[in-house]
């Protein structure tokens, strides 16, 4: 626990006055730990269920510069989450009141199963029916996910052999892929097996495929976005868009690789997929700029580090993707890669970043960054932090129960 105890000296924000709880959560059980995690995350989502449920339509995003609460209808690209933190929470404590309000926030997002201009369908649909199909059982999102994934499958072009990212900023971008878009093939790979429709499988793989061709760099560390030329189908610029330069390694970029990568091995049980995680998974946990907590800058190039801003949001996703990964691989690397999983648990469910019931606009987590470059949620909560860390509890749990 020593290297959980030291996190102070590495950390933008001060966790001085955190110091006994740091000592508390490291002395407790990971069973502890995830049940404080649960616990705090249901008071936060019911509060948030509450003070949004006479608002049709909203759903949660992140704080303005006051600290209040913005929020966004189902169009902006996250606003599945919030749904499926309260699936992932009524799985971790089986509170049917959550139950309720996850299938009146899902409801929320069903007209994006027409949405063909936006790439996060995926995000959207998966992440609130998905998670809500798989839960709650019900038929009727099963076709809500279907016609989402036809949506979505009009946005990949043969040529290029990748679905399209972004639309605007078509001046400097024929073509633009983000690393993000891994994150949106699950609901594709579900689709074909749900469907038997095997081209949006083939879809998947072959963006996957292409985004590992053109994306990495030598030593597996990943550009934000690749841009393709529409005649030729190549590459013809690699840049970032939130990370600090072209060539530094964003974090959450880094994370949406790991987690991405290591979704299409599961889902497809193919070893390139599995070996391009684990070279990603390496170039993560043993980086020189990765904090003793291993909640990672919001860029592990960013030029001020150690007086950089913290972003929860890839470190949960991380622990998210790295707690999987441990379960398909073996040996010392399968051990490092729970071991850094359950420091970032642990950490996150310290009163450095696990908001106080009440507190932080209701979020869960706290010090989370969108796009510093930008001066965009900088230092913030954001939902999607708090949805990946909540599935890091629960998949922790389930390997505890097992």
């Amino acid at each position: 626990m020593k290297t959980f105890l030291t996190i102070v000296a590495a950390t933008a924000f001060s966790l001085q006055a955190f110091a006994a709880d740091a000592t508390k959560i490291a002395s407790m059980q990971m069973a502890e730990v995830i049940s404080l995690g649960l616990d705090r995350a249901k008071e936060q989502s019911i509060l948030m269920a509450e003070a949004l449920k006479d608002k049709p339509g909203r759903l949660p995003k992140s704080t303005d510069k006051e600290g209040k609460l913005s929020t966004s209808d189902s169009r902006w690209w996250c606003s599945g989450f919030f749904p499926g933190v309260l699936w992932y929470v009524y799985e971790g404590t089986n509170e049917p009141e959550l139950k309720e309000w996850a299938r009146m926030y899902t409801a929320r997002i069903e007209r994006e199963k027409y949405t063909t201009n936006n790439h996060d369908v995926g995000f959207m649909l998966y992440c609130s029916f998905g998670n809500g199909l798989r839960l709650g059982g019900y038929d009727a999102y099963k076709e809500v996910l279907l016609t989402g994934t036809e949506s979505l499958s009009t946005r990949y072009k043969d040529n290029v052999g990748a679905i399209r990212s972004w639309d605007w900023n078509q001046k400097v971008w024929q073509y633009p892929v983000i690393i993000d878009n891994m994150m949106n093939l699950e609901l594709m790979m579900w689709a074909a097996k749900e469907s038997g429709n095997k081209r949006f499988a083939e879809m998947a793989k072959s963006h996957a495929d292409k985004t590992m061709k053109n994306h990495f760099r030598n030593d597996y560390s990943c550009y934000h976005v690749v841009s393709y030329d529409t005649i030729t189908g190549k590459p013809h610029k690699k840049q970032t868009w939130q990370g600090f330069a072209d060539e530094s390694a964003w974090a959450r970029g880094q994370a949406w690789a790991l987690y991405g990568y290591m979704m299409m091995y599961r889902e497809t049980g193919e070893k390139r997929y599995l070996n391009h995680a684990k070279k990603i998974a390496e170039y993560i946990m043993n980086h020189p700029n990765l904090p003793e907590d291993k909640i990672p800058y919001w860029d592990f190039n960013a030029p001020e580090i150690p007086n950089e801003e913290r972003d929860a949001s890839a470190g949960a996703l991380i622990a998210s993707a790295l707690i999987e990964l441990s379960q398909y691989t073996k040996g010392d690397f399968s051990k490092q890669c729970l071991d850094v999983a359950e420091t970032q648990v642990r950490a996150l469910t310290s009163d450095a970043y696990l908001a106080e019931e009440g507190t932080n606009a209701n979020f869960i987590l706290k010090h989370s960054v969108g796009a510093k470059p930008l001066k965009s949620e900088v230092n913030v909560p954001l939902t999607y932090a708090d949805y990946y860390y909540v599935e890091a509890l629960i998949r922790y749990k389930n390997l505890l129960e097992q």
